[in-house]
């Protein structure tokens, strides 16, 4: 090292230059302006997600498949939207002081599951077959689930919103 002396004393912190900012400081009104912006954004790609543009949807709801199992979920009635409500129902039945009902709840609980999980399988299959044959360039990998998770929702609640009316044929034969 070198024993050089220093020709002035350390710098105080307050005797530092300032350095200048590289961009003014924002106006209240344009912050304001920026916020309105963004927010006019936000909205319109909701707007676009809730239509089931392509633009505007996730990575987990882009592509084709993934329309045609939205589609065919929303175009059929499934036990498993009605579960939620379902499970409200028997919860206020096990309030209940008669025994008989509350089982009775629990078993038909049991009883909507199992269909619903039955249902679930077969919906994964049926469209894992007409996806194969519809898009056969197209991967069909966790559409099963995907369908399956979608026609859990309550139909109100789906997002994207469904696009096809219940009982609309998607597939010829």
């Amino acid at each position: 090292m070198s024993e050089e002396k220093k020709n002035k004393p350390t710098p105080k912190r307050n005797a530092k230059k300032v350095t200048p900012a590289l961009a003014p400081a924002a106006t209240k009104e344009a912050k304001k302006a920026e916020r309105e912006n963004a927010r006019r954004r936000r909205m319109e790609m909701r707007e676009l997600y809730m239509k089931g543009d392509e633009r505007a949807l996730p990575k987990r709801d882009k592509g084709p498949v993934k329309k045609f199992a939205r589609d065919y979920v929303d175009s059929r009635w499934s036990i498993a939207e009605f579960f939620l409500p379902l499970l409200m129902v028997v919860l206020l039945l096990t309030a209940l002081p008669n025994v008989t009902v509350k089982i009775l709840a629990t078993l038909l609980m049991y009883i909507v599951v199992l269909i619903s999980v039955l249902d679930g399988i077969w919906m994964g299959r049926q469209i894992k077959k007409h996806c194969a044959s519809k898009f056969p360039n197209e991967s069909a990998k966790g559409v099963s689930m995907y369908a399956w998770m979608r026609s859990t929702q309550i139909r109100r609640l789906r997002t994207p919103a469904p696009q096809v009316d219940r009982g609309t044929k998607l597939i010829n034969g």
